[in-house]
């Protein structure tokens, strides 16, 4: 084997080897430490918080998610389910005056209707769905969260079961936001606001309030 041969092969061995630390470095940057605080934001301190301080043990359960759904793609939907979602939206909303509580368990099954039909795990693996959600929408995530935990509450005993109607309107407010992510044309738009989302919010604000 000629030297020209040898330096060449060289070459490419030492290119090979470089550009697998650089993956090597861009996945630990996505679940390392301060990777997983960009990218989750307040759920990353959640999640510390439910772990006792313990930051290790956070980054680990959220490196996990990233892992099993990072490479999720989220898919499209129809404009005719898009309007029927919305158009289920408004009428829990219109139904949280005069029955606040299901109207929660309305949203509850919507919510995780919708992160179905864009490519989530199934509404019926709740803990699987929420985990994937908060891969790719960190920011709004955490409304989800807190309507399931009501509507779960009665069942499982928890304090959530004595939640009064601000406490209940102020959660679905937050779960809004997730909503609207999930049924927007672009769900990547970083806003946190679908089409009419910051009006219908404020409508809800103040008929809500009417009804408390």
């Amino acid at each position: 084997m000629s030297t020209g041969v040898i330096i060449v092969l060289i070459v490419i061995v030492v290119g090979v080897v470089a550009a697998a630390a650089a993956l090597a470095l861009r996945a630990r940057g996505a679940t390392g430490g301060s990777g997983l605080k960009r990218r989750f934001g307040p759920e990353y301190d959640r999640t510390v918080a439910r772990h006792d301080g313990d930051a290790k043990a956070a980054e680990q359960e959220l490196g996990a998610r990233v892992q099993e759904h990072g490479s999720l793609q989220e898919q499209p939907l129809e404009p005719a389910a898009r309007e029927q979602y919305q158009a289920r939206w408004a009428s829990a909303q219109e139904l949280f005056v005069d029955s606040p509580r299901q109207a929660m368990a309305d949203v509850d099954q919507l919510l995780g209707e919708v992160a179905g039909a864009r490519g989530f795990p199934d509404v019926q693996e709740y803990d699987k769905q929420f985990d994937a959600l908060s891969v790719h929408h960190a920011d709004h995530v955490h409304g989800y969260r807190r309507v399931h935990r009501v509507v779960t509450a009665r069942t499982n005993g928890t304090p959530e079961s004595q939640a009064g109607t601000e406490e209940m309107r102020e959660a679905m407010l937050e779960a809004r936001a997730l909503f609207d992510d999930l049924v927007s044309d672009d769900s990547r738009n970083g806003n946190g606001h679908g089409r009419g989302g910051r009006h219908s919010i404020g409508a809800f604000n103040k008929q809500a309030l009417k009804g408390s």
